[in-house]
């Protein structure tokens, strides 16, 4: 596929939205990147994750007990994930480049690896949201028709029933398929990857071992093969129904625009950041419990157009947002709830698979 383009050549909503933002920071005297609330944090998630982990491996718990903790891990790997890796990914979580790459292999500790997921999601996911074709993200399969794009099969008339069951799989095929798949086709979908440094690909398989020897044979020597793999089981799963459903409520929902690039320039209509507007939408941006376990991510509008800000600044910045939305009479997306955001995913998914 050709590269697509936008309509840049004029960009008067950014200009106006980069401006006011800057104003903020100039006028509040502080750094865009995280702060103390963002190292505290990371204190306690990895704490709690280090501590779930040690009594799983080293402890003798019932087995109810022990499952209980599975999920708990895997929604502990998620929340690192989204605070921890996502903003030292983006580079917003310090100021220092060296911490922002350590923050980032927090991933590969946890299975993935950090150089695939920054070119998978910060250049092309960031760039071409939502576009078929292109954006990787929305290249789900053929189990799934997230827009009318895609080929509709029989199967997808159920798909709203069935779509959990689908994500619980989506961190399994990320670390044992997909990053290889990427590492040996040297693509992210259509989009080429540069070449890999040879430190960069000591880094890709070295850190690969290391995970299945923390994951899967210290805890088969301590706990037995068949506890470590129903447990591990229960954690990929839990943790690939909530990672996959945090980025799906922010661009698969009713409302959400899946653009087309014209047929003959292939460029989009719309400049680029009124494209991430209509193409993303945030929800249960009041919760405060729901925004510190999901690293601001349910502030996905205002994550997508300034993505090297931390997430600790997004409430802030919502404000912001929305007001120059509104003097542009672009359409800001945002679900007041959990639920009613998940309910505009499901009734999305229904109404993909029936049409």
């Amino acid at each position: 596929m050709a590269k697509v383009t936008f309509n840049n050549k004029k960009s008067p909503f950014f200009d106006e939205l980069r401006a006011r933002t800057d104003k903020y920071f100039k006028d509040k005297k502080i750094n865009p990147t995280g702060n103390y609330k963002l190292y505290a944090k990371t204190v306690v998630l990895v704490s709690v994750a280090l501590i779930i982990y040690s009594l799983l491996v080293f402890g003798n718990l019932p087995i109810w007990a022990s499952l209980l903790l599975c999920a708990a891990l895997g929604c502990s790997f998620a929340s690192i994930g989204f605070n921890v890796m996502h903003d030292g990914a983006h580079g917003s979580y310090s100021k220092n480049k060296h911490v922002n790459n350590i923050m980032s292999y927090s991933l590969n500790l946890m299975g993935g690896s950090s150089y695939m997921w920054k070119v998978k999601h910060n250049v092309v996911h960031h760039t071409y949201t939502n576009i078929q074709g292109v954006d990787d993200d929305i290249a789900v399969g053929p189990l799934l028709r997230i827009n009318e794009q895609q080929p509709r099969y029989w199967i997808h008339k159920f798909q709203h029933v069935y779509w959990v069951f689908l994500y619980g799989v989506t961190y399994f095929m990320w670390i044992f398929w997909m990053d290889f798949l990427k590492y040996f086709t040297n693509k992210v979908g259509s989009v080429p990857i540069r070449k890999m440094k040879l430190s960069e690909h000591i880094g890709f398989w070295l850190t690969k071992v290391i995970y299945l020897g923390i994951f899967l044979i210290l805890p088969a020597y301590t706990q037995g093969l068949v506890a470590t793999l129903v447990g591990y089981g229960v954690v990929i799963f839990v943790c690939g129904v909530v990672i996959a459903s945090i980025f799906q409520l922010a661009h698969v929902v009713e409302g959400t625009a899946f653009p087309e690039p014209d047929p003959t320039s292939n460029k989009i209509e719309d400049e680029w950041a009124k494209h991430q507007v209509l193409t993303t939408a945030n929800f249960a941006t009041r919760n405060k419990l729901i925004s510190w376990l999901c690293g601001g991510l349910n502030f996905q509008v205002e994550h997508h157009l300034f993505p090297k800000i931390s997430h600790i600044h997004y409430p802030a910045l919502s404000k912001i947002v929305r007001e120059t939305c509104e003097d542009y009479n672009i359409n800001y997306i945002e679900y007041p709830t959990l639920w009613s955001a998940l309910g505009a995913h499901v009734r999305h998914l229904k109404t993909l698979g029936q049409a």
